[in-house]
């Protein structure tokens, strides 16, 4: 029976985006009493206006210039802070895991250990095709070069 009222949501919203130059709707809605006799004097010849009429005739339909949306932000200064926290947060958990959790390195990774380990594989001749006794020189005991 009654006319129904468009929500706000479902009216076109403004939005300044570099990739869409107009907006489908002006920055400002409302215009005051001030803003309306200045787009009456818009409809005459523009130069008759001044450039502080011109401006603010700009900022009654756009928000920003493409000039300051342009413009560089800080905001690289709070998202680099952050990922130093959390690397540094996370050097912290690994320093304290390494001090309190895990034992001491295992005597197998010492460097008399793994000496006598290469040592013992060239005598058994382990991999004797591609591996590490194809690059063993056994008749001079050293690396083939």
């Amino acid at each position: 029976a009654g006319v129904v009222k468009a929500e706000d949501y479902t009216l076109p919203s403004y939005v300044d985006r570099r990739d869409v130059p107009l907006p489908e709707v002006a920055f400002v809605r409302d215009l005051s009493a001030q803003q309306k006799a200045l787009k009456e004097k818009e409809k005459a010849s523009w130069s008759a206006l001044t450039v502080e009429e011109k401006v603010e005739l700009y900022r009654m339909k756009f928000n920003e210039t493409y000039a300051e949306m342009n413009r560089g932000t800080n905001e690289w200064k709070t998202i680099l802070g952050a990922v130093f926290f959390f690397l540094g947060f996370t050097g912290l958990i690994l320093i304290w895991q390494k001090h309190f959790m895990y034992g001491p390195i295992p005597h197998t990774f010492s460097e008399e250990w793994l000496s006598a380990q290469t040592k013992r594989m060239l005598d058994m001749r382990v991999n004797p095709v591609q591996g590490i006794s194809a690059q063993w020189d056994f008749e001079n005991n050293e690396w083939k070069k």
